[in-house]
């Protein structure tokens, strides 16, 4: 295999050595789509698809990262106000590592297990997660519910926090 991730990835058939097999060709199995014109994220059309409201499932979760509020700000062009709420995120996520720390408490992922294997890596030893399927079944259930409230997924307020009211610094609290 080579080629970089931003770009396209081709492969040649090699031999234990690495080198090409005589006869083969290098191949290319994998280019990055264009992204539309006069874009000012860069996006290709499917990152666009991912992120966007017409195509996010009905009853998103208030986690889902299109309700976040520093990226509906950046994608209104305001990167003063991005910045001050990606920020204010942050700190909402240490303020809620804190609380967890002060009650002893361990971080639960909802859609992934800790399976107990480890994975040596260039930055230190990580714990390995699988996806559990909670969250397709979720999903599922869901979707096939016929309750519709009519509410606008742009009116879900961006909520991920396992703690409702947080002390942030010495005086704000985390709604």
């Amino acid at each position: 295999m080579t080629g970089k991730w931003n770009r396209s990835m081709s492969y040649q058939p090699c031999d234990a050595e690495g080198e090409p097999l005589p006869g083969t060709e290098l191949k290319e199995v994998w280019r990055v789509a264009d992204v539309p014109k006069n874009d000012k994220f860069q996006y290709t059309h499917f990152a666009h698809k991912l992120n966007s409201f017409a195509t996010a499932p009905k009853k998103l979760l208030a986690s889902d990262s299109r309700l976040r509020p520093d990226r509906y700000a950046l994608e209104l062009g305001d990167l003063s106000k991005a910045g001050a709420e990606k920020s204010n995120l942050e700190e909402k996520q240490r303020a809620e590592k804190r609380c967890r720390e002060e009650n002893n408490q361990s971080f639960t992922p909802r859609w992934f297990t800790l399976t107990g294997e480890v994975a040596t890596t260039p930055w230190g030893d990580l714990e390995v997660y699988e996806y559990n399927g909670k969250y397709s079944e979720h999903r599922a259930s869901v979707d096939d519910s016929n309750f519709d409230d009519g509410a606008d997924s742009k009116s879900i307020e961006f909520n991920p926090w396992q703690y409702g009211n947080i002390e942030v610094g010495s005086n704000k609290k985390v709604e």
